[in-house]
């Protein structure tokens, strides 16, 4: 301490002596910090992950399926311009009958090379070993199916090829670059119960499902800086006359555009919520250090008179502020570091990676450190530049009083009919306004970030609600392997536990208007469809049009497409049609980009008769495990979709990740709450210390003062919840807006008793600061504070 220069011993006092208001400062300031932390490093570890692990695997560039392509049509491809590799492959489906699981499991076949490595895509064995050359029967499985199954080498299962019972040996587990994220067809979320990713040989496979010398699916790499679109366009012509269904990139693999997506929300929040933390932060450090300077008027005119420059006094307080905000930094800094390593596995759980790169380098954290000191010291520079402008002689004097008379409210009957007391509350906010509104402002942001938290279980209920409930009311969807009759339908309702059915369509289409376009399935509904209507969010149901597109407002808007206007469509497969087809309606969803036609127009624009591509389904739930039996011996059924499980599985899945960053930003919210209702009523004991200790000499009994005292703070924390409100719904606003996507789009829905618990938050956090400092009051030493003037 003898090297340490007086300013530097005066700062350490201050410091220790506002140290509890210097907390909640650095409490609020870290939740900013460790929330930008936590993203920025998630999004980083994510990203390298992701890099290494495609690059390892040689994920491809380009992917393609097709009906039936002969073998040689390879060489003709791997001749396209910017082509640097080519792998063939068979992938099919089938229905898995697992011997602990009573409903029949989707399973996605996929070939492995005879002869040699894998060139593109390349699994990551965890146990086990490949299957073997000429073992028609050995299968590699995904490693989340076999977790699910609890499956692993040396295990066996049932599985239906082409209608063809086989039992299949399971001889390793693996991953998968394409299956980082694995739905099944039609679904919406992984359900590694219901469906499973497997790997057998080449031959096995081209002899279940007769594809000897040709394949259904390719996949390319590319040479750096080739035009993917340019390879697409030409191996779509070259893919036509085999029944190919249109090439897509990396970017719309359903995999890899789950998790870009998941990175772009992460970046979303990386931009939000820390602004709102650092804002309050920026406000809190003006409040304090407003009053240090304040009562410190006439150190500053000492400190003046005896030689220090305005530099010197503006750099001690500006220390002060990076004094506060360091330990701010440091603790978000820690906190942020373990949210992100917790945060990033969490999303490994969901995004199954062999192994997981979390080496967040210095940029996140010095970005993180410089935005929160930044806020910190603007938020101060109001107070500082005060304290470096006032002259020496006006500082040694006291500041004047405030001018107290009677207003015109004073003569009214509500004013009368007020106590002392509460009139020495209104009359303190009423004299100083703009600083009671920014207290209220401080606590109405607390307010408004728990309503946008809570909001997000108002929205998936919502979204659960209008998807799955209002809209749906099947129990089952069966899809088809191919194209099946109308027929079909009467042999479904007449299996076993099947109440009613109704068939559907889906065609893949490329839907162009203009120079916009977009690869889309059409599905066909008949007109009066009740088990699976097209559902409008905002208006129910809609009544199927006997001609035309009804399209969702998110595939509308991609397109820049309104009603009346004409889609040039290219079918994708079939006869390949090219339509031109007039909007008809546009509606809402929330999930998906859905296109419809009504059943009918569809099959006559196909002009291949009367066919369904599956059906919806209604069962008997007494009769339910016997229609799922027989279910397992059709030969034609792809996959099966239950409404029930898809909810349930949505919840799960969601309900993991929504209650834990739920209650995270619950309690950062409630740090805002304590950090600005703290400093607001310790600044209001700093100023009228002297006031209250007069008070209570005049006769005023403790009660009285505190409620003088915690009152003003009680008025401003209910004014402080109808703006938390609105500004909560705006935010909320902004955040569905901006985290909504072509996959989902979360409605803006809160309810009333969101508004209350956020209320009740609130308040819970005002009472507990209030009990705190009104201990301080309770002990308050009048003879000390009537001879000393702050």
């Amino acid at each position: 301490m003898s090297g340490m220069t007086s300013l530097n011993r005066k700062l350490l006092r201050e410091l220790w002596q506002l140290k509890a208001q210097v907390l909640a400062i650095a409490l609020v300031i870290a939740s900013g910090a460790a929330l930008l932390i936590m993203a920025l490093t998630t999004i980083e570890a994510l990203e390298q992950t992701t890099t290494a692990y495609y690059e390892r695997t040689r994920f491809a560039d380009v992917f393609a399926e097709v009906k039936r392509a002969p073998e040689r049509l390879a060489r003709e491809i791997a001749a396209i311009p910017g082509v640097r590799l080519v792998e063939t492959r068979i992938v099919e489906g089938a229905i898995l009958d697992l011997p602990d699981f009573d409903e029949p499991v989707v399973g996605r076949l996929i070939s492995l090379p005879e002869q040699g490595p894998q060139l593109l895509n390349t699994l990551v064995l965890r146990s086990g070993r490949l299957a073997a050359p000429n073992r028609p029967d050995e299968v590699v499985v995904s490693e989340p199916f076999a977790e699910a199954h609890r499956l692993g080498p040396g295990d066996s299962f049932g599985a239906v090829l082409r209608g063809r019972r086989r039992t299949l040996h399971v001889v390793g587990t693996a991953l998968s670059p394409e299956f980082v994220y694995a739905i099944a067809p039609g679904g919406l979320m992984p359900d590694d119960q219901r469906f499973g990713v497997l790997w057998m040989g080449r031959d096995a496979l081209a002899a279940a499902f007769d594809l000897k010398e040709s394949f259904d699916s390719v996949t390319l790499a590319l040479l750096r800086g080739a035009d993917a679109r340019d390879v697409i366009a030409r191996l779509d012509v070259l893919l036509a006359p085999y029944g190919g269904t249109g090439a897509y990139d990396r970017s719309d693999q359903i995999s890899n555009w789950f998790l870009q997506n998941e990175i772009v929300q992460q970046k979303n929040l990386s931009r939000l919520m820390p602004t709102i933390f650092l804002a309050v932060a920026a406000f809190l450090t003006n409040m304090v250090m407003t009053r240090l300077i304040a009562t410190g008027r006439r150190e500053i005119g000492l400190l003046k008179a005896f030689g220090y420059g305005d530099g010197t006094i503006a750099w001690h307080y500006a220390k002060m502020v990076l004094l506060i905000g360091g330990i701010g930094v440091l603790l978000g800094a820690l906190v942020g570091a373990w949210l992100g390593h917790w945060n990033t596995r969490l999303y490994a759980e969901f995004y199954r990676f062999p192994f997981l790169l979390y080496r967040p380098g210095p940029t996140s954290f010095v970005a993180a450190a410089l935005v929160s000191l930044g806020s910190a010291l603007a938020g101060s520079l109001l107070a500082v530049r005060r304290a470096v402008v006032l002259p020496p002689a006006e500082a040694m004097l006291p500041p004047s009083p405030p001018s107290y008379r009677r207003s015109r409210l004073s003569d009214t009957v509500f004013a009368r009919a007020l106590d002392e007391p509460t009139r020495m509350i209104l009359r303190r906010l009423l004299r100083w306004p703009l600083r009671s509104f920014l207290a209220s402002a401080g606590l109405a942001l607390s307010v408004a970030v728990l309503i946008m938290a809570l909001q997000w279980l108002d929205a998936v209920d919502a979204l659960v609600d209008s998807y799955f409930v209002e809209g749906q009311h099947q129990d089952a969807t069966v899809a088809f392997t191919d194209l099946q009759p109308i027929a079909a339908v009467g042999s479904f309702e007449r299996l076993p536990g099947v109440l009613s059915a109704e068939p559907y369509r889906s065609v893949p289409a490329r839907l162009v208007h203009g120079h916009l376009s977009a690869r889309e399935a059409i599905t066909g509904v008949p007109a009066g469809a009740i088990l699976s209507p097209v559902h409008d969010a905002r208006r129910g149901r809609i009544e199927m049009p006997p001609d035309g597109l009804l399209l969702s407002r998110t595939l509308a808007d991609l397109l820049q497409a309104k009603v009346g206007d004409q889609l040039s469509v290219e079918v994708l497969e079939g006869r390949r049609p090219r339509l031109r087809l007039p909007v008809v309606r546009i509606f809402d969803t929330y999930i998906g980009k859905p296109a419809y036609m009504e059943f009918g127009a569809l099959n006559r624009a196909m002009r291949d008769g009367r066919v369904v591509s599956g059906l919806q389904v209604a069962l008997d739930g007494a009769a339910q495990a016997v229609f799922l039996k027989r279910l397992k011996e059709i030969p034609d059924v792809a996959g099966i979709l239950f409404r029930q499980a898809g909810i349930a599985k949505f919840y799960e899945t969601m309900g993991e990740t929504m209650f834990i960053f739920v209650g995270f930003f619950v309690a950062f919210a409630a740090t805002l709450s304590v950090g600005v209702t703290y400093n607001s009523i310790r600044i209001a004991l700093s100023e009228r210390a002297r006031e209250l200790a007069t008070l209570r000499v005049l006769g005023f009994s403790r009660w009285e003062i505190s409620y003088i005292l915690l009152g003003e703070i009680g008025l401003l924390t209910w004014l402080a919840i109808p703006l938390g409100c609105l500004l909560g719904f705006a935010l909320a606003w902004y955040l569905t807006s901006a985290f909504g996507s072509e996959l989902f789009r979360v409605p803006l829905v809160i309810l009333d008793a969101t508004y209350g618990k956020a209320a009740l938050i609130a308040l819970a956090s005002t009472v507990a600061c209030a009990a705190v400092v009104r201990r301080r009051l309770d002990h308050l030493d009048l003879i000390a504070v009537l001879k000393t003037r702050e």
